[in-house]
This record gives C-alpha cells, structure tokens and sequence, in this order.
C-alpha cells in the first residue's frame, strides 16, 4: 500500500487531501508539527510528504508579524531538511500565490519574478527560496505549489460572507467593481495533488493551482442567489464612500475593512496552464461554476 505523509491535516485543505487519499487506497500518516516530537514519530519511509501545515492570510490583521516567518518558513525549512534526510522520494510543500504577487495586471504565470508586499506571502516566498536554493538527491522531486482562494463545502471566508448577505436579502454594495478572479475547488485541488504523486514524469518546480475560468464577484452574488433562488440585488454604490467605510473597518470591527474590500473587489487571474500540460490535460474534473454550486449549496 502507498504510503503518504501530510502535515497541516486538522485543516479545511488538510482534512479534504487525506480523506482523498485514504479514498484512492493510501495510508495515511497526519504528522503534526506543535512540538518537536513529530521528528521521532515523522514516517521517513513515506511516498509523498505533504507539508500544508502554515499560518494563513489574517484579513482582521489580529496576528504577531513575526508568527508568519516562524511557522510559514522556519518550520518549513525544519520539514524540507527532513525530507532531504528520509527515503521519502516527493515533497509537496502548499505555498501561495501571494508568494508571488499581490496585485496582478493580466494573468499570473509562473514566469512572473515574485515581488510580496505582505508578511504572509514574503514568508512564504523565503521557504520556497530555500526550498530552491538545495540540491536534491537522485530519486527526489519537489513541487511547490502555488493555490489561489480554495473553497469547499464546509470552508468559511468570503464565499460565506457573500451567501449571508443575498441569503438575508442585504443588496451587495460593490457592484460597482467590476473584476475577474481565480478560484480552486477542493475536488480539483485534491486531484491536482494526486497526479503529482502518481505521474512520475512530472518534473519538479513551482506550480500555480487554479480552476480553469475566472469569474467576477458580480458573477458569484449571481450564482449564489440562483442557489437560494433569489433575485441578485447588484447595488452599484460610488467607490469613495465604500473605501471609507473600509478604512473604518480596519479601526473597529466591521463586517468590511480593507484586505476582504481588496479580496472580494481584486483582478486576480491566475493560469493553471502550466500543471494541466505537465499531467496532459486540457481541463480539470470539475468546472468553476459546479465547483462554486457545489460550495455555496453547502452553506444551506
């Protein structure tokens, strides 16, 4: 039986990827890294090392900086030499597309030299830098793989945050923004990951993580009230008195500040090109509107 080790497994993504696995015949061993214990219990034998375990992007900004570079690269440098040590032939190490860019102008490729803004993706950034920067022995392979905002039935965040506001029938207000941004199922993440393990062609490198289309909010507040059989209520409210109640909401806490007006209002297209031409496919199982279906029908 093929064996796979995944750190970060109490998770939405951990939780989704090992009952994947367990599905597709594998044991799985659910390494967790809050003492320094899990190097004695750490299955060095394993087929594949999953390393999601990281601290996630704060939106209320509630976090100690230095947390992110603690946990996101230190820790991750701590698994990565782990990994160089064991029999362990792949390592998947869950980075970000925020290790990349936080604003993108166009589509976000690979080929784009990274330039974080923020403490999460600069940490993240720093542990794949040291990821590359060693020689791997002969046998292994390394993918970091970069997903855009993942969701699944079950997972809160903005996706939520919109289902409530056409659930209880509050117009949406930011009509007014008109953009296109990339999503990741969790069915379509998990196969992902599942073709790294198994196709051994696949060479190592850095991978983006995305549906194959990008939608708009407006498209989504769409979808939602289709799903809760309501009217969309699209307000086209002026951009300034938003930005203000935004900047509010970054000193008090509202149910809007800043970084959730950036991730429910961002341009942000990500290509998946590059995975579906390493596995040879033209597209994923799951298409971004029954992924989002799928979602948002969980919520009910």
């Amino acid at each position: 039986m093929s064996k796979i080790t995944i750190t970060g497994y109490s998770g939405f993504v951990g939780k989704n990827l090992s009952s994947y696995f367990l599905s597709q015949g594998y044991e799985v061993q659910k390494l967790g890294l809050r003492d320094e214990s899990w190097r004695n219990v750490m299955d060095y034998d394993s087929d594949a090392l999953v390393h999601l375990a990281g601290i996630a992007h704060d939106t209320q900004n509630s976090k100690d900086d230095s947390e992110y570079y603690k946990v996101n690269t230190d820790l991750t440098k701590e698994v990565f030499d782990a990994f160089l040590n064991s029999n362990i032939k792949d390592f998947i190490f869950f980075s970000s597309v925020k290790a990349s860019a936080d604003r993108v102008h166009g589509v976000l490729t690979e080929e784009r030299t990274p330039n974080p803004k923020t403490h999460y993706g600069i940490s993240k950034r720093k542990a794949e830098e040291y990821i590359l920067s060693k020689k791997l022995p002969d046998g292994k392979r390394v993918f970091i793989v970069r997903p855009c905002m993942i969701h699944g039935p079950g997972n809160k965040g903005n996706l939520n945050l919109l289902y409530n506001i056409v659930k209880k029938g509050v117009p949406y207000p930011l009509a007014s923004y008109i953009n296109k941004r990339s999503f990741l199922s969790i069915d379509n993440l998990s196969f992902l990951i599942h073709q790294l393990v198994i196709n051994s062609n696949i060479e190592s490198g850095v991978y983006n993580l995305a549906d194959d289309h990008a939608i708009s909010t407006n498209k989504l507040v769409k979808i939602i009230s289709t799903v809760l059989n309501k009217k969309a209520k699209l307000y086209f409210v002026s951009k300034k008195p938003i930005t203000l109640v935004a900047r509010i909401g970054d000193r008090v806490k509202l149910p809007l500040n800043s970084e959730r007006l950036k991730k429910l209002t961002e341009n942000y297209v990500v290509s998946n090109k590059k995975i579906k031409e390493a596995i040879g496919i033209d597209q994923l199982p799951t298409s971004t509107r029954e992924g989002l279906y799928k979602t948002i029908k969980s919520f009910k």
